[in-house]
């Protein structure tokens, strides 16, 4: 029964999203935005409700007088800004139940997911009672209705028999402070919506708060159209409990339950809110059971990189990425547009549900799919376009001068460009900037300096043979010169935590290395840190002493520089071999730590596999790889 009815109701959601993909394209779909439309839609309706409560008097005289001069005598604000209130907040309401059946359709409320799912089920009762208890405030003959219903309710549970109504037997009993508890509620439960808002979206990786601004234009013009067409105004006059209540145009988005107060034993009506609770709170446990491999954990290898991924039972590949912080391509993150396409190279996936103009039959028979929407059924190999994922974020683009040029080794420059006072850069240690050519093209370099010296940038350039701009920085380029160059860009960034941390850099890997290194000495990280440093010959260790100051000034830093090819004139006494196999012969298991990898494409590829072999954690490997034609990937040499 379950599953037909998401069936049914997934079918009609994605008809309903390709009219409106068709009509406003997938980047501005309501349908793709709900979560970030309720966000927004809170931040309206607080917004305009600190400005009514300033000239809201909180008696029992004063409540009914102050929303009317506020309505009539100020139109242009306070009329205007109640009208929004009212209509954000039946907004809010929609979109939160259309966002709730949008994942019961789509059942993304089982395994992992049914902690989101049960605070949205807390949120929606949350703003329940809030427009509840709003709606007894303006004290006309609908707060009169509502005061009455709301509280003969309350006294049908255990406890309270009929004390509650007592207090509205008679006008005399009720007093000024009855108006001090609704408006200190009027404020205290919308922070307890925004305190679980917080809560709801702490397991969603990479979740929005906000819509694309063209939305959020688009709602504030429509909630104003509706405030000059329709304007929120009181009913009945004030409210008098010696009369009854009559004729009412009831708001059907938060009082809707009401009328049953009438019509059913107050019980049933309890029973009624009672089990719809409970069967919400219970779905991400019903049956139908999960699709074959879907209930399972499964590995992942992510190219280019050869980036290790677990994904949870039930959890997509972009989730399963995003929450493990790599670079993924996305947009709508709802199958509705191909910027999150990928190659499965090895395995089989459920592809989920997306719009078939973004990924036809052709493509799935080629191995292609969605990552927003596929599940592994098994252990995967994909790969993805790397350039796709800086070609959907908005990049800063700069000018910078060259202040020093350095050489550090026969084939390794330190490049120091300076910036303008006013254009410093906020970057993360580890992360790399592209140079622009004249051309169009990019070449990725990563900052070798901490972000705590952010008057500078410091690169740690290799000379490539035939490289175009290695080659310049070695023989034309001179101090005063200028680049341009985008950023900051990638995520190769350290990890909060308290697991000790193995770093493994080839060559000018060392450079992203170096920026985090530092980065958490000036931190005052107490982590354990080892860093082993893997190059061709001794000369090749341009950094070396730098390194070796490091372990002597922190205890907690230790230095093992490996060499694949040494000189036996160098009379080399250290460490020999691939750097990734002298750290897997220190630690024979792996469980427990951090291992963050930069170099080549070859020795990520390598030293990858092997660590996940030896124990290495879920979610606890980094890596950074070269590639020199391809500087959107990430760092070149």
């Amino acid at each position: 029964m379950i599953s037909r009815l998401q069936a049914l109701l997934r079918w009609l959601f994605m008809r309903v999203e390709a009219l409106f993909n068709a009509a406003f394209g997938d980047r501005l779909n309501p349908l793709y935005h709900l979560g970030e439309i309720g966000f927004f839609l809170f931040w309206l309706v607080a917004g305009s409700g600190l400005y009514l409560y300033a000239f809201f008097e909180t008696s029992v005289a004063g409540a009914h007088a102050s929303v009317e001069a506020l309505t009539h005598g100020q139109w242009f604000a306070g009329g205007i800004l109640r009208s929004v209130h009212r209509y954000g907040s039946d907004a809010m309401v929609l979109v939160m139940m259309l966002h709730m059946l949008r994942h019961f359709a789509f059942d993304r409320l089982r395994g992992f997911r049914w902690f989101s799912w049960f605070t949205g089920v807390a949120l929606i009762w949350l703003v329940y009672v809030s427009g509840l208890n709003g709606y007894m405030l303006p004290w006309d003959r609908v707060a009169q209705f509502v005061v009455v219903a709301v509280f003969e309710w309350l006294d049908a549970l255990p406890g309270f028999g009929g004390t509650l109504m007592r207090n509205f037997i008679y006008a005399s009993s009720v007093n000024d402070r009855l108006f001090s508890l609704l408006a200190f509620m009027h404020i205290g439960v919308p922070l307890l919506v925004l305190l679980l808002l917080w809560v709801h979206v702490q397991r969603v990786p990479k979740a929005k708060t906000n819509p694309p601004r063209p939305m959020m234009a688009s709602l504030v013009l429509t909630l104003l159209a509706l405030a000059l067409v329709r304007p929120a105004l009181s009913q009945g006059g004030a409210a008098n409990l010696g009369m009854a209540v009559g004729t009412l145009a009831l708001d059907w988005f938060y009082l809707a339950l009401l009328p049953l107060l009438y019509l059913w034993p107050l019980a049933q009506v309890w029973a009624l809110v009672g089990a719809g609770t409970a069967l919400l709170v219970a779905l991400p446990w019903l049956p139908p059971r999960r699709r074959r491999g879907i209930a399972r954990v499964h590995q992942v290898v992510v190219h280019p990189g050869a980036q290790p991924l677990t994904v949870r039972a039930g959890e997509t590949i972009l989730e399963a990425g995003l929450r493990a912080g790599l670079a993924l391509p996305y947009e709508c993150r709802n199958g509705g547009c191909s910027v999150c396409l990928c190659t499965v190279l090895q395995g089989e996936v459920d592809p989920g549900a997306y719009q078939p103009g973004v990924l036809t039959d052709a493509m799935r028979a080629a191995g292609q799919a969605l990552m927003c929407c596929a599940k592994p059924l098994g252990d995967l190999e994909i790969e993805f376009e790397p350039g796709s994922a800086a070609q959907h974020l908005p990049v800063a683009a700069h000018v910078a001068r060259v202040e020093r040029l350095e050489r550090l080794a026969d084939d390794v420059m330190r490049l120091r460009l300076s910036l303008p006072e006013d254009r410093r850069i906020a970057f993360k240690a580890g992360q790399y900037v592209n140079v622009l050519l004249d051309d169009g093209q990019r070449r990725a370099f990563s900052f070798a300096n901490p972000p705590q010296h952010d008057d500078h940038i410091e690169l740690h350039v290799r000379r490539i043979p035939g490289g175009r701009f290695t080659g310049r920085v070695f023989t034309q380029m001179k101090v005063g010169d200028t680049l341009r160059f985008e950023g900051p860009l990638g995520d190769f960034t350290l990890r909060e935590g308290t697991q000790p941390i193995l770093f493994v850099a080839g060559a000018t890997g060392f450079a992203p290395i170096k920026s985090i290194v530092e980065d958490a000495f000036a931190r005052g990280l107490a982590r354990p840190m080892w860093l082993y440093w893997g190059v061709r010959q001794r000369r090749d260790l341009y950094a070396l002493e730098l390194a070796e100051q490091w372990q002597r000034e922190h205890a907690n830093f230790h230095l093992v520089p490996v060499l694949s090819d040494a000189d036996p004139g160098d009379g080399w006494t250290g460490r020999t071999g691939l750097v990734h196999e002298a750290m897997l012969a220190d630690f024979a298991d792996l469980r427990g730590f951090e291992v963050y990898v930069c170099g080549s494409v070859k020795m990520v590829e390598a030293a990858v596999p092997a660590f996940i072999a030896q124990g290495l954690g879920e979610g606890q490997c980094f890596s950074d790889a070269f590639l020199p034609s391809n500087a959107a990937a990430g760092p070149v040499t």
